[in-house]
């Protein structure tokens, strides 16, 4: 069986300057791409938030956050510091108005793209760790796959303080591997 990283939406957007910011998002380019070049996954997946302009998500439209990763903008564009020449493929998510889409796997392909892969095995990492890093991880379970979150490769939004420690507590109980 082969193994698959997913890089789960190191974006613009959530990097600092970007209209989601995570606090310090931008540090996990180093960890993600010593990950791509290790030679130890077959397949490399990175997801991307790809929202049309009336998300539901957005405050604008009754949502909780600030508009972020509109499709086809520079903030739903790939972090500069990411080697995308190593990314096999991205799947665009969250592009249904009514859906959260904070799962990489939440109305797009990737279940099928891993299968026809033969993966059985991922590792997570991205952004951000209490949202679609967790929601993309827990389904990753869900759907029989072995599962592991590196914590180097990942930050949180923290909402609320701790929220990210709380999200790798839960998927720990879920059965990933963190670390």
């Amino acid at each position: 069986m082969a193994r698959a990283l997913l890089i789960v939406d190191f974006q613009n957007d959530f990097t600092p300057g970007g209209a989601l910011a995570v606090d310090g998002g931008d540090e996990i380019a180093a960890r993600v791409n010593e990950l791509i070049r290790s030679g130890r996954f077959d397949l490399v997946v990175a997801t991307r938030d790809w929202h049309p302009a009336d998300h539901g998500s957005f405050e604008p439209h009754g949502g909780t956050w600030p508009v972020h990763c509109v499709a086809d903008t520079p903030g739903a564009q790939l972090h500069p510091g990411l080697d995308t020449s190593r990314v096999d493929v991205v799947v665009d998510k969250g592009r249904h108005p009514r859906t959260e889409g904070y799962s990489g796997f939440e109305h797009t392909n990737l279940e099928d793209l891993l299968r026809e892969h033969g993966v059985d095995e991922v590792t997570v990492v991205g952004l951000a760790t209490d949202y679609c890093v967790k929601n993309t991880a827990l389904d990753a379970l869900r759907k029989g796959f072995r599962v592991t979150v590196d914590p180097s490769g990942v930050r949180g939004v923290d909402v609320s303080p701790g929220d990210s420690v709380r999200a790798l507590d839960e998927l720990r109980e879920a059965g990933a591997t963190v670390g």
